[in-house]
Formats: C-alpha cells, sequence, structure tokens
C-alpha cells in the first residue's frame, strides 16, 4: 500500500497540523512516512498545502507531480490539484466557497460540507479533524486509534483534553462525506 496525498487550503484551516497528524498515525502504524508542508509567509489567510506519503515500503522522494487523493478546502486550491490527482484517484472538497466544482470524470470526487458541520458543532476548531475524518472513511489508509495517538504526539500536553472533540470531529466527518 503507498498512498500520495495533498492537502490544500488557507493557512488557518488547519492543513498543515491536518497532514501532520496523518503522518504520525502512520508511524503509529510502523509505515512509512513523509510530511512536506509548502506556505506563504502569511500565518492565516495564505495559501498552504502539504503532501503526505504513506507507505508499507520505503519511499524513494518525497517530490510530487501526481497524486492518489487531494483534499482540496478552497477554490484556488482545486483549481490547482484538480488537474494533478492520477487518473482513478479520489478528490475530496469541502463545498463552502467552491464557486466551480470539479469536472473531471476520470476521478472519484466527494464533496463535504465541513464548514457547515463546525457551525452546527459549534467548533471551528474542529474542521480539519471533520474533513480527517471524511477522507479516512474514503481511504482508510490508518485506524482512528492511530489518529487520536498522533494527535497526542503533535498537541502539547496542556490540550490533550481537547483529543475527546477530536475523536467526535472525525466520526461527524466519517458520517458527512457525499458522492
Amino acid at each position: 500500500m503507498k498512498e500520495e496525498i495533498v492537502i490544500a487550503g488557507f493557512g488557518g484551516q488547519g492543513v498543515l497540523s491536518m497532514g501532520k497528524i496523518l503522518a504520525y498515525s502512520g508511524l503509529m502504524e510502523d509505515k512509512e512516512v513523509t510530511w512536506m508542508p509548502s506556505y506563504g509567509p502569511e500565518q492565516r489567510g495564505g495559501t498552504a498545502n502539504v503532501t503526505v506519503i504513506v507507505s508499507d515500503e520505503r519511499i524513494s522522494s518525497p517530490i510530487l507531480n501526481m497524486y492518489d487523493t487531494a483534499v482540496v478546502l478552497n477554490q484556488q486550491s482545486l483549481d490547482k490539484f484538480e488537474k494533478m490527482v492520477k487518473p482513478g484517484g479520489v478528490l475530496i472538497y469541502d463545498s463552502y466557497g467552491i464557486n466551480t466544482p470539479p469536472t473531471r470524470k476520470d476521478i472519484k470526487i466527494y464533496r463535504i460540507e465541513a464548514t457547515e458541520a463546525t457551525i452546527e458543532i459549534n467548533n471551528s476548531k474542529a474542521f480539519n479533524m471533520i474533513v480527517l475524518g471524511a477522507y479516512l472513511k474514503v481511504k482508510p489508509i490508518v485506524t482512528i486509534e492511530n489518529v487520536l495517538k498522533g494527535l497526542k504526539k503533535t498537541l502539547p500536553e496542556r490540550h490533550w483534553h481537547l483529543i475527546p472533540m477530536n475523536e467526535e470531529a472525525l466520526k461527524k466527518g466519517a458520517t458527512l462525506i457525499k458522492d
């Protein structure tokens, strides 16, 4: 198994931390992983993306031109990465802020209404975990248990009390994914 993923959106949406948690989750399962962030100088509002590779075998290069899966959270990211999904691959997008939805016919496209879900649960900080839960429903490359272990590795100890809320957000995301 080898999964090459790009997660892209605006800074502040939790794009980089989502990738980091996914990478740590792969490590918890004794998989080979790479995590390669890319972002502008802005902390919030600028573009951000992260490439994550999770594999059962050694990874030869973290540099990718095509992806098995793209998770896109804004129109700019959709415009850039839709064409970079391998034929037969998966594209997951948050419908909020997408004016022109994806059009490719040679990939599987899923929509998630993660922004609306954060309003529903009254917690905007859970956005990235809702999206990650949706992704893992479509591509269960790591278990939720190991995602929670990955969260414990990435969150400072003073935030560990938030792990149950993140677990609920992961489960919520799994219920929201739509073709």
